[in-house]
């Protein structure tokens, strides 16, 4: 075997060690939704009277939390394969997937759908 083709394999290796220790957990997947969630907020329509905006605020920095944990954890399926995930949630009618590779989430389907039928039902 070449030092070359040896050099390789080390290499491959240890990128698939560094992708399985860095592969999300569940906690780091509701910990995305809930920035997700807050961005969403943030950006909450312009004719939305500021009180109204600052108490939607208020009640999602207060309860995500509780949120997430009776709502979208128990709703989601995580299909671990040792290098990634891939996360299934069902919300609001919609199934949203994101892969979970490297220590970040990266939205496959359904995510902006979601965003836009959470973002309407919090007004």
């Amino acid at each position: 075997m070449s030092l070359l083709r040896l050099s390789m394999i080390v290499g491959v290796l240890a990128g698939a060690v560094g992708l399985a220790w860095s592969n999300p957990t569940m906690d780091d997947y509701l910990r995305f939704v809930e920035r997700e969630l807050g961005n969403v907020i943030d950006r909450m329509d312009q004719g939305t009277p500021t009180r109204e905006q600052q108490f939607i605020r208020q009640v999602f920095r207060s309860q995500s939390k509780k949120l997430l944990e009776s709502f979208v954890r128990p709703n989601t399926a995580r299909h671990n394969w040792g290098i990634m995930s891939q996360y299934e949630t069902q919300v609001a009618d919609t199934k949203v997937v994101v892969l979970g590779l490297g220590g970040r989430f990266i939205p496959l389907q359904g995510v902006e759908e979601a965003t836009l039928k959470i973002g309407r039902m919090a007004f």
